[in-house]
């Protein structure tokens, strides 16, 4: 310890001195330190530091440049102007562009109003502003697919999108539809419980490779169009039953059970889609809660089947 002190008090003084000569040119503290290692190297440097390079005194202490102003580094060109619209960058592709990005917007600020609707006790009115935001969502993007302008911050502007209209508006305008049939500590346990899966779910599906024919779990737009309909239409139910259903739909948007995409259910033959037709003319509550039931059963159902034939 004692060795080693001495010497990094030796190390420190060569420091003094090429700093100093750096800076002054010609000091006092150089002239010390000179006198220091060229006239008495014996009595002041018994390890033999002086006699040292300034290559073998820095790969044991990295000397400081001259005191001063740190300069800023300038950081690489292309970390800072990242484009975000990939490819050629024209005035039709920006206008493109800009009419997708603002359809996600839209959809956002749908989010908002149902939210500030269901503040003011306008629930239904919140419900169709919540029906809305699903049609921007997908109309979104549809349009970017079909314009050419599908991009890496169009697809993050989607999902935080979807997670304001979807993932807490929803929620809201449903607490707000429960207020008086259930307590408010179990509608705010299943809001908050739809919420925390929906950002799951949003983040897993940025992070997971796509499928073109299934979804892992329930996608957070038909989850929250369940939750509009079923506020519109008004289920004949309990406020507990309804609460239960809540929680039910949220675990199915993070499970991972593959759901049918809404382009796959279309290409299905038109003589299914007369079953639920008539049904929904007949009795649309009992039509729409036998149809969500189905769609959430659907999922186990194919996971099963998938298990036995891998």
């Amino acid at each position: 310890m004692r060795r080693s002190g001495a010497f990094a008090r030796q190390v420190l003084l060569v420091r003094v001195g090429r700093r100093d000569h750096t800076v002054g040119g010609g000091t006092g503290a150089h002239v010390l330190s000179d006198r220091l290692y060229r006239d008495e190297p014996a009595r002041h440097d018994p390890y033999g530091v002086g006699r040292l390079s300034a290559a073998e005194i820095g790969s044991v202490v990295p000397v400081s440049p001259a005191v001063g102003p740190a300069e800023p580094v300038d950081a690489p060109a292309s970390a800072m102007a990242i484009p975000l619209l990939p490819g050629e960058r024209t005035a039709a592709r920006r206008i493109k562009f800009a009419v997708v990005n603002a359809c996600t917007l839209a959809s956002l600020t749908l989010g908002l109003l149902a939210i500030f609707q269901a503040m003011q006790g306008d629930v239904r009115v919140a419900a169709y502003c919540l029906i809305a935001c699903v049609a921007f969502d997908g109309l979104d993007g549809a349009l970017a697919r079909k314009m050419g302008v599908a991009s890496p911050f169009g697809a993050q502007m989607d999902s935080l999108a979807d997670m304001c209209s979807f993932g807490l508006a929803a929620p809201v305008v449903v607490y707000a539809s429960l207020v008086g049939s259930v307590s408010t500590s179990a509608a705010g346990v299943a809001c908050a419980l739809v919420a925390a899966c929906a950002a799951v779910r949003l983040a897993r599906f940025n992070v997971s490779p796509k499928d073109g024919r299934f979804f892992c779990g329930v996608p957070t737009t038909m989850a929250a169009a369940v939750l509009a309909l079923a506020v519109l239409i008004g289920l004949p139910v309990s406020g507990r039953i309804q609460v239960a259903g809540m929680g039910l739909l949220a675990l199915a948007m993070v499970s991972s059970f593959p759901y049918a995409k809404l382009a796959r259910l279309i290409k299905f033959p038109p003589w299914v889609w007369i079953v639920p037709v008539i049904g929904a003319l007949i009795d649309i509550r009992l039509t729409f809660a036998l149809l969500v039931v189905g769609y959430l059963v659907s999922g186990p159902l194919v996971w099963l089947r998938q298990r036995r034939t891998a």
